[in-house]
């Protein structure tokens, strides 16, 4: 049973930073690319980043880009997303999502449904 467990998140003020974590069950990590979405109020659930072991194999999505870093400690079975400068647009659920790590054309690291597992999400509010 692959398992995916977000933290981390909480109220920032704009311009502050947090570390989103992902906690991934069993040994997904060797064989899992790792993705975070993001669900505003009211929008749909749009690709914030990607990580994955092939070369070149991180993403990011434009509105975050120099913002936010994505990172992995396979030992603890861990993905982080490092969020700074953030902004009240970053305000939204934020979700990892587990894909078996093969090839894959480069855009479609943002569909939704490339995605097998997901995590049930944690709320990230940039409010003054």
């Amino acid at each position: 049973q692959v398992q995916l467990v977000e933290s981390g998140g909480g109220l920032v003020q704009p311009g502050g930073s947090l570390r989103l974590s992902c906690a991934a069950s069993g040994s997904i990590l060797d064989y899992y690319a790792i993705g975070w979405f993001r669900q505003a109020p009211g929008k749909g659930r749009v690709g914030v980043s990607f990580d994955s072991k092939r070369p070149g194999g991180t993403n990011y999505a434009n509105s975050v880009k120099g913002r936010f870093t994505v990172s992995r400690d396979d030992a603890k079975k861990m993905v982080y997303l490092q969020m700074n400068s953030l902004r009240p647009e970053d305000t939204a659920i934020y979700y990892c999502a587990a894909r078996m790590d093969t090839i894959m054309a480069p855009s479609r690291w943002t569909e939704k449904n490339e995605y097998d597992y997901w995590g049930q999400g944690t709320q990230v509010t940039v409010s003054s």
